[in-house]
């Protein structure tokens, strides 16, 4: 496994934390389907412009480029694939909440909250 200090390669293109990996596992666990992967997107939206978006799906599109993490299949469709490219999905818990974080190197701009972005 590559560590999650360096940047992702041309080949990986984008990259998920162990800490992410494990965490999304659990909760794909608990959708009980077969065939299913995460996608990772983004959509219009947000405070910033654009927003991030993760989902558990199991229909394939030709326009999707796939990643596997560990075992963890992710998917991303290449529309989306142009504003991810470089990011670092990770996953952090605390006292005042958690979740999984996007860093994107893309980013020109961010809101508070870290769910959405303009590039």
């Amino acid at each position: 496994m590559a560590d999650q200090n360096l940047p992702p390669t041309e080949e990986q293109v984008l990259m998920i934390t162990p800490t992410a990996i494990s965490e999304a596992r659990k909760l794909m666990e608990l959708e009980k389907k077969e065939n299913l992967f995460l996608r990772l997107g983004i959509s219009q939206g947000g405070c910033s412009g654009m927003s991030y978006s993760m989902t558990f799906d199991d229909q394939l599109s030709d326009l999707d480029r796939e990643f596997d993490f560990d075992g963890l299949k992710v998917r991303v469709d290449l529309k989306a694939l142009v504003y991810l490219k470089g990011c670092t999905v990770d996953y952090e818990s605390g006292l005042m909440g958690g979740g999984f974080k996007f860093v994107n190197p893309n980013a020109r701009r961010s809101c508070g909250c870290g769910s959405s972005f303009t590039c």
